[in-house]
């Protein structure tokens, strides 16, 4: 699976359940060990889950793509859907503002940024 429809794919999914700030980085040039980053916050624990089966379900159904990792939970603040070449990661606001990867990777191109 050509992993940037993938990602386009999660942002949509994302988006569908109001996830806030949504953004995709191309790590394609900068990281071995994923291709693509999706990154957004979701306002409480339950967002933050709705987000997450929202993006696997339509990873799942549309595109025959299933995680191979899922890590976190919505009340941890943090989880990650590992698709191999993308990544995806759903933060509560303040583990988003505690971790801020968008800044570890600030030399990789913002393919979609969505406030």
């Amino acid at each position: 699976m050509d992993g940037l429809t993938l990602a386009r794919a999660a942002v949509e999914a994302a988006a569908d359940k109001k996830a806030d700030d949504v953004i995709l980085l191309d790590l394609r040039e900068l990281s071995p060990v994923a291709d693509f980053f999706v990154v957004c916050s979701g306002s409480n624990e339950r967002q933050i889950a709705a987000i997450a089966d929202n993006v696997q379900e339509k990873l799942r159904v549309d595109l025959a793509s299933k995680a191979y990792r899922v890590e976190g939970t919505g009340s941890s603040g943090w989880l990650l859907l590992d698709y191999g070449n993308l990544l995806v990661h759903i933060f509560a606001p303040s583990q988003r503002e505690f971790y801020r990867l968008e800044t570890l990777w600030v030399k990789a191109p913002v393919l979609v940024k969505m406030q």
